[in-house]
C-alpha cells in the first residue's frame, strides 16, 4: 500500500550548481551566479535537544560546503507540523523538505522501522553506531521509498536520547518479575506494547505531554525513556525515582528527505548534503553520551535510585523479551526481512568492532 493511501485518514524548485573538486563551488563568485536553493527543516523538539544539535551541524555544514548555494531554515517545535503522520505528509507533498521521527512517529506509515524498538538487539553504543551507518540503513531506505511511491527518502539514522531504560514510581526493577503489574507507559506503536506484556507488566499509551500528570496522579508508574528525557522533562519531581540501566533498545532518530527536492539537484549538491546528514548523525551519536553524565549525576543528587543488572539478570530479560521477536516478524509488514537485516548486521558490527579491540588490547 503507498503513502497517499495510508495517509488517507490522516489529514522545488531546484537549481544544479556549477562544481569542481571535492564537492565544493570553486569560488563566491560562481556562488553568486546560481539561484540560492532553501531547505525547509523541522524537528518536534527544543534547543536542548539532539535533534537540535544535529540540525545546527547540518545547517552549517551544508551552507558552508555549498559556498552558500543552499541555505537550511530551521523550524524547532511544531511551527510546520505536530504529528508523525502530518509531518511525513509534509515531507511527501514537498511542503517540508527535512524532518526527523522516533521509530514510534514513524510507524503508522512504516510499522516495519520499529525493528529499532526490537530490544536487546544492538549491544552497545559501537555495535549500534555502526549499524546506522551501513547496509541496514539503505535497506529501509528503499523499504521507505517504494512504500511512500518514492517520496520520502531515509537520509540517515543518528540517536535522539541515548538508551531506553525501564523506569518506574514504586520500586528498584532487577529482574521481569519486579516488573508484574507495573502501569508503564507506551507510545501508541503496537511493538512497545507488546514488549511491555511480555515482561509481565501493563502498557498504558500515553500522549507524551501528559506523562509528567500521569505519574503524580497513578495513572502511570513506569517508562521506558533515556535519562536526558527523564531529566529534561522533571520526571523525578512527579514520583519516578527508580531507573534500571537494561539499556533495552537504542533510542534511533530517523531523518527523512523529499526524494525529488533530494534528487533535482546535480551530484554534487547532492553529495553535500549526504555529507550533511553524515555530519549530523555523527553530531547527534555525541551529544547524549555528554549530556546523559549530568543528567544521572543530578538524578542521584536529587535522591533517584540506578541499579546494573547483572549479566545474569540481563539474559533474564533478554529471554522474557523472546515472544516479542516472533511477533514482529509473524504481525509487522515486511517484518521478517527487515528484523534479519538488523540482526545479520549487528553480527557484522559485533565481529568487526570485536576483532579489532582484540588487536588493540595485544
Amino acid at each position: 500500500m503507498k503513502l497517499k493511501s495510508l495517509l488517507s485518514t490522516f489529514a522545488a524548485l531546484a537549481v544544479g550548481a556549477a562544481f569542481t573538486g571535492g564537492g565544493m563551488i570553486s569560488d563566491v563568485q560562481a556562488a553568486s551566479h546560481v539561484e540560492k536553493i532553501t531547505l525547509r527543516a523541522t524537528a518536534n523538539s527544543n534547543e536542548n535537544d539532539e535533534d537540535y544539535d544535529g540540525l545546527v551541524v547540518f545547517k552549517n555544514y551544508v551552507e558552508n560546503a555549498s559556498n552558500g548555494a543552499i541555505a537550511v531554515d530551521l523550524f524547532i517545535g511544531t511551527q510546520l507540523c505536530s504529528k508523525g503522520a502530518e509531518c511525513l505528509q509534509g515531507i511527501s507533498d514537498g511542503s517540508i523538505d527535512i524532518y526527523i521521527s522516533t521509530s514510534g512517529g514513524a510507524a503508522g506509515i512504516f510499522p516495519y522501522v520499529q525493528v529499532l524498538d526490537l530490544p536487546y538487539l544492538l549491544r552497545d553504543d559501537r555495535i549500534a553506531e555502526e549499524v546506522l551507518q551501513g547496509d541496514f540503513v539503505r535497506t529501509l531506505r528503499a523499504q521507505m521509498l517504494e512504500d511512500s511511491g518514492g517520496t520520502i527518502r531515509l537520509m540517515t539514522v543518528g540517536n535522539t536520547g541515548g538508551w531506553r531504560n525501564f523506569a518506574n514510581t514504586k520500586r528498584p526493577i532487577k529482574t521481569p518479575a519486579d516488573m508484574k503489574g507495573l502501569k508503564i507507559r507506551t507510545v501508541v506503536a503496537d511493538l512497545p506494547q507488546e514488549l511491555v506484556k511480555a515482561l509481565g507488566a501493563s502498557p498504558t499509551p500515553i500522549p507524551w505531554p501528559e506523562l509528567f500528570t500521569s505519574f503524580q496522579t497513578g495513572v502511570v508508574e513506569g517508562s521506558k525513556n533515556g535519562i536526558t528525557d527523564i531529566m529534561g522533562m522533571k520526571f523525578p519531581d512527579a514520583g519516578l525515582q527508580y531507573v534500571t540501566l537494561d539499556g533495552h533498545a537504542y533510542m534511533g532518530a530517523l531523518w527523512y528527505m523529499n526524494n525529488d527536492r533530494f534528487m533535482s539537484f546535480d551530484e554534487n549538491l547532492r553529495r553535500v548534503i549526504v555529507d550533511g546528514f553524515a555530519a549530523l548523525q555523527q553530531a547527534t551519536f555525541a551529544s547524549p553520551k555528554r549530556k546523559s553524565i549530568e543528567a544521572y549525576e543530578e538524578f542521584v543528587a536529587g535522591g533517584g535510585n540506578l541499579y546494573v543488572p547483572t549479566p545474569e539478570e540481563k539474559a533474564m530479560f533478554r529471554d522474557a523479551a523472546a515472544p516479542v521477536f516472533d511477533w514482529f516478524k509473524a504481525n509487522i509488514r515486511e517484518g521478517e526481512t527487515i528484523y534479519q537485516a538488523l540482526v545479520d548486521a549487528a553480527a557484522e558490527a559485533e565481529a568487526k568492532i570485536d576483532g579489532a579491540a582484540m588487536m588493540d588490547t595485544k
